[in-house]
């Protein structure tokens, strides 16, 4: 089953609805917000690295009252244990049986705040998780439920204490982005309202969890053509093979970009993917996921110049306007 017209225009209706929401409580970052909730469309998870104080709990907060789901927060330290994370099996002496206890892990958008700070053991504890929404906890598993979506924030300025992020566990995050400062104009009106200390409490649910992951059923199916898919391989192949990558694209971070790609094309009111997806996705869905060679690196080289570069260098098809 592929996507029609009409389900494409109710997305993005659908879609509007809840960025308009969230962007009561997260203000002047709509871009931003697409991004994160096109990232739990497309049940995946999301990293975050910006300076503390720039409003990315009250995006999870948010983002969990506009879909009537749970949220919680880990923060994450550097004495922090697997299971101070995913749960423990605790042994009742009344029952004489052994039961598992949550841990915050189980929530529909889970904030994993400095996932740096805390050991990788610790970090490890989150891939399971993350890539097959289970934990599995003494030979037991234990599903987390859909919508399920993890925002991992990191402080790209101070590193003392922290861990670096192994690629394996960078690969698992569906984007990378930031939420930045806001601009003068929104800072005057979130100074406005300083009173409030949660503007995210004050939000009505515009949709429940079970809708979202029929939403995210629903963008799956969304068409993508033969032309397009060639077109995100050949850049995959060109970030691989730059001569200031030492690790490239992955078959993952190729397959993440489809999942993107479809989830955006339906927000923007499409049933089909176009190559501008890709081109739009590609520093959010990518960039995290290429290693820089030492001495491009040690030239000022980033993974975003990687990015520009096979971007200019691979030619966007001319996709077909329907399927």
């Amino acid at each position: 089953m592929t996507m029609t017209p009409e389900q494409a225009a109710w997305f993005q209706g659908t879609f509007a609805r809840l960025v308009d929401n969230i962007d009561k409580a997260v203000m002047g970052k709509r871009e931003v917000v697409a991004l994160v909730l096109s990232a739990m469309l497309a049940e995946g998870h999301v990293l975050l690295e910006d300076a503390p104080g720039t409003g990315k709990t009250s995006l999870a907060k948010a983002l969990a009252a506009t879909v009537q789901g749970t949220s919680s927060r880990i923060q994450f330290t550097p004495d922090l244990l697997p299971s101070d994370v995913t749960g423990v099996t605790i042994y009742d002496q009344g029952t004489r049986t052994f039961e598992f206890h949550r841990g915050p892990v189980f929530a529909s958008i889970v904030l994993a705040d400095e996932i740096n700070r805390a050991s990788p053991k610790t970090q490890s504890a989150l891939l399971e998780v993350m890539e097959e929404s289970r934990v599995t906890v003494d030979g037991a598993a234990h599903e987390v439920g859909r919508p399920f979506l993890v925002i991992a924030t990191q402080n790209p300025i101070e590193q003392a204490g922290t861990y670096k992020l192994p690629e394996v566990q960078l690969d698992r995050f569906l984007i990378k982005t930031s939420i930045g400062y806001p601009d003068i104009a929104v800072a005057e009106r979130i100074l406005a309202g300083a009173a409030d200390r949660n503007p995210a409490a004050h939000l009505s649910p515009i949709i429940t969890t079970s809708a979202v992951a029929d939403m995210a059923d629903l963008a799956a199916t969304v068409h993508v053509e033969q032309a397009v898919l060639r077109y995100a391989a050949q850049l995959s192949e060109a970030s691989r093979t730059d001569p200031s990558s030492r690790l490239g694209v992955s078959v993952r971070g190729s397959l993440s970009m489809v999942r993107m790609a479809k989830v955006w094309a339906a927000a923007q009111g499409r049933h089909y993917v176009i190559p501008e997806d890709i081109k739009a996705l590609a520093a959010p869905v990518w960039t995290h996921r290429i290693v820089l060679d030492p001495e491009a690196e040690f030239a000022g080289h980033t993974a975003e110049t990687i990015i520009t570069r096979v971007l200019e260098s691979v030619p966007a098809p001319q996709a077909r306007s329907a399927a």
